[in-house]
């Protein structure tokens, strides 16, 4: 949990609350004193005031996503109206929420944003995991990988490259094994991942 707000009251109260729940929190008094560390590398939710001293929220929540950094934000104000509302909504804020309000609504967006950050993050270790994976097959076992997510046979594929079947079948198998896939729709959905253009597209 990271929390930016100005107010050391509001802080310590946000402290004891997650904590409460057993999350650990991290506090900061301005976003200039944030981006001075780096964000713990573990799902997180970034709790944000919108009037702070130095950059306010509203920029701040800017300058992350135009740095394509994906931290989930509720906002937590005192001085908010509709149109900074939607204008974070809009920006993908979990929540926005106004000062004082109840505890069970700022932990139910927390927890949302907990779970959409650890989502997300397993997403991307799955393609790092893919990509790497595909980095260790040989050309042929590229070509065949190809192949083989548009349906066709391997006997078309032995035509296609002018190999034998057996030699496709040995191919198939070794990529496979090294794409740790286990059925032909999981190859495909690896391919649609990586974004691999298929020879028939």
């Amino acid at each position: 949990m990271l929390v930016i707000d100005d107010d050391a009251s509001i802080r310590a109260s946000l402290k004891s609350l997650f904590e409460s729940v057993g999350l650990h929190v991290e506090l900061f008094e301005s976003v200039d004193r944030f981006v001075e560390g780096e964000p713990p590398d573990v799902p997180c939710c970034l709790v944000l005031d919108v009037r702070l001293p130095g950059i306010s929220g509203l920029d701040f929540q800017n300058q992350l996503v135009e740095s394509g950094i994906e931290i989930p934000i509720v906002f937590l104000t005192g001085h908010g109206d509709i149109p900074m509302s939607v204008q974070a909504m809009k920006a993908g804020a979990v929540e926005f929420l106004t000062k004082p309000c109840r505890d069970q609504d700022l932990l139910d967006a927390v927890r949302q944003s907990l779970s959409r950050d650890r989502t997300r993050r397993e997403a991307e270790g799955h393609l790092a995991t893919v990509r790497t994976n595909f980095d260790t097959l040989t050309i042929r076992e590229r070509q065949v990988f190809e192949l083989v997510t548009t349906g066709l046979l391997n006997k078309q594929i032995a035509g296609d490259m002018g190999i034998s079947e057996v030699t496709v079948k040995m191919h198939r198998g070794n990529l496979m094994r090294k794409m740790q896939a286990k059925s032909l729709a999981d190859l495909i959905r690896m391919a649609d991942l990586l974004g691999v253009k298929r020879s028939s597209e």
